[in-house]
Formats: C-alpha cells, sequence, structure tokens
C-alpha cells in the first residue's frame, strides 16, 4: 500500500475516531465504521478508498470490523449520524 494511503487512513483515525478501549459489541461495527470514512472523505473533499482497501489497510493498524474499541468522533462523525438519520436534521 502507498505511504499517502497510509497517512490518508492515519488521518482519518485521528480526526474521526476515539478509542475507547471498549471491545464489545457497542464499538463501531463494520458499516458505521465505513460509513463514517465516508463522511470524512466528503467533508475532506477527497474520494473514499474502496471498501476492501480500506479494510486492508485499517488490519494492518489492528483494526476489525468487530470489536475495534472505536468510537466516533468530530465533524464526520455529526454529517455521518444526519445523513443516516436524515428526521434529525
Amino acid at each position: 500500500m502507498a505511504k499517502t494511503a497510509n497517512f490518508h487512513f492515519d488521518q482519518f483515525l485521528a480526526e474521526a475516531t476515539i478509542d475507547t478501549n471498549d471491545r464489545s459489541d457497542s464499538a463501531l461495527g463494520r458499516d458505521c465504521l465505513y460509513g463514517l470514512y465516508t463522511s470524512w472523505c466528503w467533508l475532506q473533499q477527497s474520494a473514499p478508498h474502496p471498501e476492501s482497501l480500506f479494510w486492508a489497510a485499517l488490519r494492518t493498524k489492528g483494526i476489525h470490523p468487530a470489536g475495534n474499541g472505536l468510537a466516533m468522533t468530530g465533524p464526520a462523525a455529526a454529517d455521518y449520524i444526519l445523513a443516516s438519520c436524515p428526521a434529525l436534521a
């Protein structure tokens, strides 16, 4: 994987997630985490990488779809929540 792709995913994790150390089902699941990533990309005005590349990159960082301990934060979290539940807007 290219160095710029690694930086891209590192930046996403730093700006849009926090580690709660909660490895239970309350952490972000597969669909939510990728959805958060696409919201973050939209706000960054960059095209999201395909989901397969996203998960491959996160696996190299020890992050897996289930029990990852991540929660969402920041503007991408707000965008994702509003896009997922338009009645809240």
